[in-house]
């Protein structure tokens, strides 16, 4: 997953964030509350920059406010409603963290075992041979295993077999053809296994397994795949069954095949370029397909977890997930500053900011996400919107989305 905007415009925003405003009188209703907002989002809206986006703030009792707001179609002028579905990103992460969570309950593995007891083939550090890599060190993207070129190069595959140009979108990116898709474990063991094709010693850093924190979507990946190979589901199956399916994620699904592809919002590079329907061989990691109301159902139980009344995990497994894994020395380049910095500390797959908000970002063409809480006030906001935002105006529209509905998601704390 690409980052969701550079590093100098986050510093530039979140330093520039607006203020809450003052609480409405205490008559105001919930209802009067929720129309203001709507009525603000749609006037961001009219600034251009974002096509259409979906906004939640809910707590441990459910939604409080969902929404979608703009077009998922700017050709056809469909609306993006609550109920529109699209790829979020890296938030997909936190759902392999709960499905490894829910296999040790199970006792199909032990997030400190060695990822090499379960794989057929055999990962380690070049630097570091007799280094185990464990299933934590992937959950906590200390693994030492980093993405090269072929992530973006080979990763990404359309839909429908077209003609397809990455300069024409200005992405990084590679859309490959429909017949160039082949199983997560083969793409793993092209780029991990010494002998496979993909395989580069750059691959993994100089830092030994479990000394620093390194994003590492392949190590999500390669998660997921021992989950699939500990369990004897695939992950989409298993974590469907565990995750998708008692939260009542109707419209939600990792590929095509499991979601109605009428409510999929198109998704856009610049607020003029539409991009042609992609997936990821490496889904597992920022591959969900879904709506901002079946995200703000899951963004509940994560809530309730973190109270000790969740329903999918056991509630020692729930302190487990949230759990600071790391320390300030695992963590050289995190950013003080930065109220959303997902990767300030880490749970399992679970990204905990210097302000003690609990959740995660994503970025991909066309796409960006951001989902978290506040464990002091029991509340959280969902923001996924279709455009991609590549400039300082773009960002900007952004986080003002994002700073709307956390003067919000306090005026629905007080009332």
């Amino acid at each position: 997953m690409e980052k969701l905007i550079p590093l100098f415009l986050i510093t530039i925003f979140t330093a520039c964030q607006t203020k809450p405003e003052p609480a409405n009188d205490a008559g105001t209703t919930t209802l009067s509350m929720a129309d203001s907002l709507t009525s603000a989002f749609w006037t961001m809206h009219e600034k251009g920059y974002i096509n259409g986006f979906g906004v939640a703030i809910v707590n441990q009792e459910g939604p409080l406010y969902a929404k979608g707001i703009g077009y998922a179609d700017i050709y056809d002028s469909s609306l993006y409603t609550e109920n529109t579905i699209q790829n979020i990103g890296s938030v997909s992460k936190t759902f392999i963290g709960i499905s490894l969570l829910k296999a040790q309950e199970l006792g199909k593995l032990n997030l400190d075992d060695p990822v090499n007891q379960y794989l057929p083939f055999k990962v380690s550090n070049p630097m570091f041979p007799d280094e185990a890599i464990t299933i934590r060190h992937l959950a906590t993207h200390t693994s030492s295993i980093t993405d090269t070129d072929f992530y973006n190069d080979k990763a990404y595959v359309l839909k429908d077999d077209i003609p397809f140009s990455k300069d024409t979108f200005e992405i990084s990116e590679i859309f490959n053809p429909p017949r160039a898709k082949i199983s997560m474990m083969e793409f793993l063991q092209k780029v991990l296994s010494r002998t496979g094709e993909w395989y580069q010693a750059q691959g993994f850093s100089t830092n030994k397994p479990g000394e620093i924190f390194e994003y590492s979507n392949i190590g999500a990946t390669l998660a997921a795949a021992v989950l699939e190979l500990a369990t004897g589901q695939t992950f989409e199956a298993f974590s469907t069954e565990h995750i998708l399916k008692p939260l009542g994620m109707s419209s939600s699904g990792w590929s095509f095949e499991d979601v109605d592809l009428s409510l999929h919002s198109k998704l856009y590079t610049n607020p003029e370029a539409a991009l042609p329907l992609y997936s990821l061989i490496t889904y597992p990691d920022g591959g969900l397909i879904t709506s901002i109301s079946d995200l703000s159902l899951y963004l509940t139980e994560l809530i309730k977890g973190y109270s000790g009344n969740g329903v999918l995990l056991h509630q020692d497994s729930y302190k487990e997930l949230f759990r600071a894994q790391l320390e300030a020395k695992n963590l050289p380049d995190r950013d003080e500053e930065n109220d959303y910095d997902d990767e300030y500390n880490s749970g399992i797959f679970m990204g905990l900011t210097p302000r003690g908000f609990v959740g995660h970002t994503g970025g991909d063409p066309g796409i960006a996400t951001y989902m978290f809480f506040d464990p002091s006030t029991n509340t959280g906001r969902i923001l996924m919107i279709n455009t991609s935002v590549r400039n300082s105006d773009g960002v900007g529209q952004f986080y003002s989305i994002w700073d709307k509905l956390g003067e919000y998601e306090k005026r629905l704390n007080i009332h």
